[in-house]
């Protein structure tokens, strides 16, 4: 064990509170992840060399997707933590299930929410689907970052037990020292697979349908096998087998899509595909 242990910083999880109502630092960073990205999302759209002829979303629709994607992530998010990580408990207490301010959310199930509601309005415009799959994907790193740091803020999903000097002692984590895993999933999941897909924006990626889509899937996918090796498993889940856990089960389904994408986008034709 190390000799010393950065001590949590102890921040206030409620920025500021008014009587009953809270704001509080996690619904922050979801709001903020959804407004930073629809403003990112609007200036990429706009910029046409980008696209190279591509079908892309016009600012109207970019405007749908915020309100549906919004509630996609947070219904799928709800829909896909009961399902995946806590059905036993929700089964027994099924009223709870639709108690989304208690906490419990899962990325994959939000992903896929946002993802039918993209469906749904990339058809309700007569857009095809990777366009908007792609603009969306481009963004999405931005709401990742947001969210694990509120992660850190809220001292949760913590990591397991270390030895590394910058271990934290997370107070709901018995104050033994633990990896920051929150932050490591900030870095790679946020900051190094944001930069990833604005490099490959700017190298044409977007010109190529479904593209950004599959390196998204398949970046995500590797940064949180990653970090799962030093993130400490839901307790009511624990390790699966042979070491995996759940966050590394739902993660490969994304890295075989995202690289069936990417082979696709090789072929696809960049006008009408």
């Amino acid at each position: 064990m190390p000799l010393f242990a950065l001590p949590f910083p102890m921040i206030d999880p409620v920025l500021v509170s008014v009587g009953p109502f809270a704001i509080r630092w996690y619904a922050l960073a979801y709001i903020g992840g959804l407004l930073i990205g629809w403003t990112y999302a609007r200036r990429l759209a706009r910029d046409e060399a980008l696209w190279n002829g591509r079908p892309r979303p016009d600012e109207e629709t970019l405007d749908d997707l915020l309100v549906y994607a919004a509630l996609g992530i947070i219904l799928g998010g709800r829909i896909g933590y009961v399902l995946f990580y806590n059905l036993p408990y929700y089964l027994e207490r099924p009223a709870e299930a639709l108690m989304v301010w208690q906490g419990g959310m899962s990325f994959h199930g939000g992903l896929a929410g946002c993802f039918l509601a993209l469906i749904w309005v990339a058809r309700s415009r007569g857009l095809p689907i990777l366009s908007l799959a792609d603009t969306a994907a481009a963004v999405a790193p931005i709401g990742l970052f947001l969210g694990r740091i509120a992660n850190f803020i809220n001292g949760e999903l913590w990591g397991r037990k270390t030895d590394v000097p910058w271990a934290v002692e997370f107070p709901t984590g018995g104050f033994l020292p633990r990896h920051p895993s929150q932050l490591y999933e900030a870095t790679l999941e946020g900051l190094v697979l944001g930069v990833l897909l604005l490099v490959l924006i700017r190298a044409g990626g977007l010109k190529r349908p479904g593209f950004i889509t599959g390196a998204f899937g398949m970046g995500y996918g590797t940064a949180r096998i990653i970090c799962e090796f030093y993130r400490e498993p839901d307790p009511q889940i624990g390790f699966l087998f042979g070491g995996a856990t759940m966050g590394m089960l739902l993660s490969v389904p994304l890295i075989v899509l995202g690289g069936w994408l990417v082979l696709r986008s090789r072929r696809a034709v960049a006008v009408g595909a």
